[in-house]
């Protein structure tokens, strides 16, 4: 069993939302993998997560149709790696602690960083405004 995240790419290689959510090109929807939360039957969520992307990293090397390794970074890169998300006109990032276990939804583990000059946040200010 596999985490990861259903993307549709624009012609410039950034995520389209507008586009995933119109299901107007389902046929292009790629799933990039994140984290492996059981492998060959066994529950490995109580594994850390370096354990954890070293079984995905070896099972993707197969080259299995459809699904792609999300790229991660090791190390105190997270600042830089921010700004430079930023301007790329990427949506964010997330930090996970490499010796922590799986666990849904929020976690002390791990933060999400979002970039504020993204259409997502756009999208969340306007939906406040409407409330």
């Amino acid at each position: 069993m596999i985490d990861g995240e259903a993307v549709l790419l624009g012609v410039d290689g950034r995520s389209d939302f507008d586009g995933l959510h119109s299901r107007q090109h389902d046929d292009e929807v790629q799933f990039y993998a994140f984290d492996m939360l059981v492998a060959d039957g066994d529950d490995i969520r109580k594994l850390p997560l370096s354990m954890r992307k070293a079984s995905l990293t070896r099972l993707l090397a197969r080259r299995v149709d459809g699904i792609f390794l999300s790229d991660f970074e090791h190390g105190e890169i997270g600042p830089n790696l921010f700004r430079h998300a930023c301007l790329l006109g990427l949506e964010g990032l997330v930090s996970k602690r490499s010796d922590s276990r799986y666990r849904s939804g929020t976690s002390r583990d791990w933060i999400k960083v979002k970039n504020p000059e993204h259409p997502a946040m756009r999208r969340v200010a306007e939906a406040k405004r409407r409330q």
